[in-house]
């Protein structure tokens, strides 16, 4: 009965999890549950409870005195936002090295586009707000959020060709890149240059310690976190930028080479063998430790960064941008005056920005170089199926979302910079997906 039950669970909830997770349209379905969940908790009954919650402060009591002292909120866009910009620096150095950014010549088309779709939407953001107060906000429809973005992409299956995803992907990481450098250069408040020395300088010591072979990752856990994060954090300096660049100082050469490695292994292979066995289920001792130095081998031939960004990645998609998206995406309708958000240059900037901003640039920069002769289509990325793709970088969300709690402290203008987030970024996936469908 026992192994009956264990079966059941394993067929029917395990399994469909596993495949659940494993898919890539996944982490999209979840972020966009989290979305629905903090919009319904913002406007029902449990609003007050919803608001106060992200409220609550959390610090270190030391001596009588508070240190790190926080809003829940704070800690999840500086803290919890860290992991996420960490892994987006992994995935970075990842792409530099061996992926879609490591050829510049093949790449000149996505990365031109990427940045005509940055260009454009803070342009025209800036059209609409130029002088007023709500000028900071013109780095909000400059982001993309690949999450999302290719999540719609996955839904379609076959219906995109892998040269209209590659492409995507490719102008995605640009700007997921561009979108490090706006904040690190303008979203940083007054700098504490003694901190940020002593952060430098660590980090410093984590690039020394890369050069000379060092592979322990608790090491760079020590001095990325409790150094580096942490004096950026008190510098000034926004504490996500730490985190990429703590990522790129994660070694990406592995102990054992490749040759090395298949040669270590098939010899262990063969030692367990030739190893005498049993006829039960439990292994003898010295088969137990030739499966221990196997899993040493295997795990000896992972280089640490691509080790570290396989383990975080899952988290990050199903946890951290949740918990991001629970705790940002919440606007309460009752506090909405919609006939000042009709005239506000907030909301317009940052929609006209993302949906048309991003398609004019993508498009126009895409065109321009093909037609100066830098660059070439892929022949199965056509002008529909481009198009299609400029609307899907028009939803925003994530990155959108972020920069605009840190360029705006008015309640007011953030609340309008979201709800232009969202529009934009709904009507440009509903764009994209048909566009893309047909």
């Amino acid at each position: 009965m026992k192994k009956l039950y264990q079966q059941t669970i394993v067929k029917h909830v395990i399994h469909p999890l596993t495949r659940f997770v494993g898919q890539q349209k996944s982490g999209s379905i979840v972020l966009g549950g989290s979305v629905l969940l903090a919009i319904v908790l913002a406007n029902t009954a449990f609003s007050e409870a919803y608001f106060h919650f992200f409220e609550q402060r959390i610090g270190i009591a030391f001596n009588d005195r508070l240190y790190f002292n926080h809003s829940l909120h704070h800690w999840i866009n500086d803290g919890l936002m860290s992991v996420f910009f960490f892994v987006v620096g992994l995935e970075l150095k990842h792409e530099f090295i061996g992926g879609e950014l490591s050829n510049i010549r093949q790449t000149i088309l996505p990365i031109g586009a990427a940045i005509g779709g940055m260009i454009v939407p803070a342009l025209l953001y800036l059209a609409f707000n130029h002088g007023a107060v709500s000028a900071s906000g013109w780095g909000i429809p400059m982001a993309t959020d690949i999450a999302f973005a290719l999540g719609v992409l996955y839904l379609l299956g076959d219906r995109v060709p892998i040269a209209a995803k590659v492409f995507l992907t490719t102008l995605a990481v640009v700007d997921d890149l561009g979108a490090v450098v706006i904040i690190a250069l303008f979203y940083t408040s007054e700098i504490s240059f003694g901190n940020l020395g002593v952060g430098l300088l660590l980090l410093t010591v984590m690039f020394a310690a890369n050069k000379s072979g060092v592979k322990n990752l608790l090491f760079y856990g020590i001095v990325g976190i409790g150094g580096v994060w942490t004096m950026f954090l008190l510098s000034g300096v926004h504490a996500t930028i730490a985190a990429v660049l703590a990522a790129f100082m994660i070694p990406a050469e592995a102990t054992l080479s490749e040759p090395a490695f298949m040669k270590k292994m098939c010899r262990q292979a063969a030692d367990f063998r030739n190893t005498k066995g049993n006829d039960v289920r439990t292994l003898e001792e010295e088969q137990l430790h030739l499966l221990k130095e196997m899993q040493t081998t295997a795990r000896l031939a992972v280089p640490p960064s691509q080790s570290l960004e396989h383990y975080l990645a899952p988290i990050v998609t199903f946890g951290i941008m949740p918990v991001f998206a629970l705790a940002n995406a919440g606007v309460s309708f009752d506090s909405v005056d919609f006939s000042t958000l009709w005239a506000s240059s907030t909301m317009w900037g940052v929609f006209v920005g993302l949906l048309l901003g991003k398609s004019v640039g993508i498009i126009g920069v895409s065109l321009l170089l093909t037609r100066m002769g830098w660059a070439q289509f892929p022949s199965e990325l056509t002008l529909r199926r481009l198009v299609g793709i400029s609307f899907l970088a028009a939803i925003g969300f994530t990155m959108s979302m972020f920069i605009s709690t840190l360029a705006f402290e008015s309640a007011q203008l953030l609340l309008e910079a979201k709800i232009a987030i969202f529009g934009a970024s709904v009507v440009g996936g509903l764009i994209g997906f048909l566009l893309l469908k047909r």
